[in-house]
């Protein structure tokens, strides 16, 4: 899913159709930050306080490749500081961390810079991946994954058994070089420097089994909180019409206040992780 920069910076639509919770009863899997919760809201506070587009940036969801984790409509604001390189001083001031599996990222889509996409870190370096009717399994352990859905009426042999199965369809470049040079044993294989990336809404989203690998570099931030949350089209928000652009602002002048999600306004958001 492309995260759009507030009217400023759209992420990439995403979606599949377009052209081209931690259970309490399963402790495996905890939805928590590594920073801690304490941490969280502080840096978030910080951030909107004091906060440029150097620290933080805005950003709205419009595709529903990370449903029902974010929303179309969501609007974000993205910590840029998360995992910026630290210096020999800073490190011991800021919290910069590596990404790791569980993690939402912000990151410039590596087909095409100018789109950005945000997806869920499922492997880092190293890691073995494969998908089995539809279950991820990551170094040969089954995940437990509270937050994916599937919305998908009909099955798809290269989605839901990957990378075992042949596409049904012409891949990308890129994800025809992964294919061609990081599978092991039925697995993909991650290389240094590189995450595997997949929207929480399996069925429907654009990531790394078509076109391969999210590099380091490209890696933007994380997603910080939801500030406002306003329930939209994926065309009012994607699109850059003046004919589109107009409709959402007559949509919001009219239905601001019953279309707002104000259940999720000021959400932080979490990656969840598996420890089992």
């Amino acid at each position: 899913m492309k995260p759009t920069s507030d009217r400023g910076k759209t992420a990439a639509t995403d979606d599949l159709s377009a052209p081209l919770a931690a259970s309490p009863a399963n402790p495996a899997v905890k939805p928590e930050s590594p920073r801690g919760t304490i941490a969280e809201w502080t840096i978030t506070i910080l951030l909107l306080l004091f906060g440029t587009t150097t620290l933080v940036q805005a950003f709205v969801i419009p595709t529903g490749s990370m449903e029902d984790t974010l929303l179309i409509g969501d609007h974000l604001l993205v910590d840029k500081l998360a995992y910026a390189p630290s210096g020999g001083f800073s490190k011991y001031i800021l919290p910069y961390e590596n990404p790791r599996d569980g993690d939402i990222i912000v990151f410039r889509y590596p087909v095409d810079i100018s789109q950005t996409f945000v997806k869920r870190v499922v492997g880092v370096a190293g890691d073995h991946i494969k998908i089995i009717d539809q279950q991820v399994y990551r170094n040969g352990k089954k995940l437990t994954e509270p937050y994916v859905v599937h919305k998908s009426t009909y099955g798809d042999s290269f989605r839901d058994n990957f990378p075992n199965s042949e596409a049904n369809f012409t891949l990308l470049d890129r994800g025809r070089d992964m294919l061609a040079s990081n599978v092991v044993n039925g697995e993909v294989v991650v290389p240094p420097d590189s995450f595997f990336a997949m929207g929480d809404n399996r069925d429907n989203s654009l990531d790394s089994r078509y076109w391969g690998f999210v590099p380091r570099e490209n890696i933007i931030g994380k997603p910080l909180i939801i500030y406002w949350s306003y329930n939209a089209s994926t065309e009012s928000l994607a699109s850059s019409s003046v004919t589109s652009l107009l409709s959402h602002f007559l949509d919001l002048t009219e239905h601001f206040f019953t279309k707002t999600r104000w259940d999720r306004t000021f959400r932080l958001i979490h990656g969840y992780y598996n420890y089992n």
